[in-house]
């Protein structure tokens, strides 16, 4: 499914369904006496760390990993949203980045990343006494997500698979209790724009970030940036109803993603898909955890 095809799919779902999705969540939610949400600002954790905040009050907590791969556009969402919505909040530093592991960035990336995040997580929850919660929703589990099985592996759990919320779903009931993520669109960790087996780096990812935002304020607020040839070459996605406007605008673009330090600027013609580097897996000299 594509980006745009991804933002409209949630008008798709029935109305009679919302309600018996939402108690179906809350329900599920219910069944924890204390839960921490791994809180990133997206819709599909911002719909699990209110719907927690709802259930069980001040023993609900979100919690925000701040590295290098956040962008810091989605760090001060998430702070505002959880600010807005009077949800507990913290914030924690990771260390994807010191782990060779993790730099390296074969097909395990996320595994490690994951690992990191819940060697941060994990002492805020026992604190707390409480388990950690991932808003993994059920098209996730289609996709090529080696973190899901860190956190299988540290008893994580997945209130939103469990309660049968699908992407749609998600979308549909954060409408249905007026949340602005709502129709929020996805926007995984920029490390994500590497493509396999070209080493993450906090320059470059600093450089993807750069180039992001600057497509972000010339009017192209759906984008991905993906970084090829050691950072050298740039991807350009787009949903397929802006490619013409793109291109039409390709020099002013060329000079932005040039700006931000990259050397060849390209768009590619298929539009923007969420998780398009997954199509490197079979080139993936190493795809195995450490």
């Amino acid at each position: 499914m594509t980006e745009s095809e991804e933002m409209t799919e949630f008008e798709r779902v029935a109305e009679f369904e919302i309600p018996d999705l939402v108690e179906r969540l809350k329900d599920r939610v219910g069944r924890e006496d204390r839960l921490v949400t791994a809180f990133s600002g997206g819709a599909d954790s911002a719909l699990l760390a209110t719907v927690a905040h709802q259930v069980l009050g001040p023993r609900a907590l979100a919690v925000t990993a701040v590295s290098a791969s956040l962008p810091a556009a989605e760090r001060a969402a998430a702070r505002d949203f959880a600010r807005s919505h009077g949800l507990a909040h913290v914030e924690v530093c990771t260390d994807e980045l010191d782990r060779p592991e993790y730099r390296r960035n074969d097909g395990n990336r996320c595994f490690h990343c994951k690992s990191a995040l819940f060697d941060a997580v994990t002492p805020v929850a026992a604190a707390m006494g409480a388990r950690v919660a991932l808003g993994t929703n059920l098209d996730d589990l289609s996709d090529h997500r080696p973190g899901q099985r860190a956190a299988r592996d540290r008893d994580a759990v997945f209130p939103l698979v469990d309660a049968g919320l699908s992407k749609a779903a998600v979308r549909a009931v954060s409408r249905e209790l007026g949340l602005a993520t709502a129709g929020k669109p996805a926007a995984a960790c920029l490390s994500s724009r590497i493509a396999y087996g070209d080493p993450v780096s906090p320059e470059l990812l600093g450089q993807i970030e750069q180039a992001e935002d600057a497509l972000h304020r010339a009017g192209f607020l759906v984008c991905r940036v993906r970084a090829h040839a050691a950072g050298s070459v740039a991807r350009i996605e787009v949903p397929p109803e802006d490619l013409g406007r793109l291109l039409d605008r390709r020099e002013e673009i060329t000079g932005l993603v040039r700006a931000a330090g990259f050397v060849f600027a390209t768009a590619d013609l298929a539009g923007l898909h969420s998780g398009s580097m997954n199509a490197l897996l079979p080139l993936s000299v190493v795809n195995r955890a450490d």
